[in-house]
C-alpha cells in the first residue's frame, strides 16, 4: 500500500500542477478572447468562446490521464499503450468497467486515479460554470441585475 501512494502522490501533484495550468491558460484565452471581439452578444460567438474553455480543459484531463497511462506502462501493468491508456480514461472518468484490472501489487493506483480524476472533472465543471456565468452577466440588462452585482 504504502509502495502505491509513494508512486500516486507524485502523479497527482503533477496532474494538479497541470491542472492549474490549464486553468490558467483557459481563462486567460477566455478574457482575451471575450475582450477583443466587437459583438459579444453574437450566439455564435458566445458558443465558440465556451467551446475554447471547454476544449482547453478537456485537453488538460486528456493529458493527466495520458500520464496515468504512461506510470502503468513504466509499471509495466499493460502490454500497449493504448490498454493503459484506455484503462486510465475508464479510471479516470470513475467508470470502472472492470473489463481489465491492473495486478494485485498495483491495484490501489486505481482508487488514486479515480480521486484525482473526480476532482480534476469538478474543478473543469467550475471553470465552465464560471465562463458560462460571465456570458450570462454580460448579457443580462442592467437594469435586472441585483445591486449587488
Amino acid at each position: 500500500m504504502l509502495l502505491n501512494l509513494l508512486m500516486g502522490l507524485p502523479v497527482i501533484m503533477l496532474c494538479l500542477l497541470l491542472q492549474a495550468a490549464f486553468v490558467a491558460l483557459s481563462l486567460r484565452q477566455y478574457v482575451r478572447v471575450r475582450n477583443a471581439h466587437r459583438k459579444p452578444d453574437s450566439l455564435l460567438w458566445n458558443t465558440a468562446l465556451l467551446s475554447l474553455v471547454l476544449l482547453l480543459m478537456l485537453l488538460g484531463n486528456f493529458v493527466q490521464m495520458g500520464i496515468w497511462a504512461a506510470l502503468f506502462m513504466m509499471l509495466d501493468e499493460f502490454d500497449t499503450f493504448a490498454t493503459a491508456l484506455y484503462f486510465s480514461g475508464v479510471t479516470f472518468a470513475t467508470l470502472g468497467y472492470g473489463d481489465i484490472v491492473m495486478s494485485e501489487r498495483w491495484r490501489l493506483l486505481s482508487p488514486l486515479e479515480a480521486a484525482n480524476g473526480i476532482l480534476m472533472f469538478g474543478v473543469s465543471t467550475a471553470v465552465m460554470t464560471a465562463a458560462v456565468m460571465d456570458v450570462i452577466k454580460r448579457h443580462t440588462p442592467r437594469s435586472q441585475q441585483r445591486p449587488d452585482d
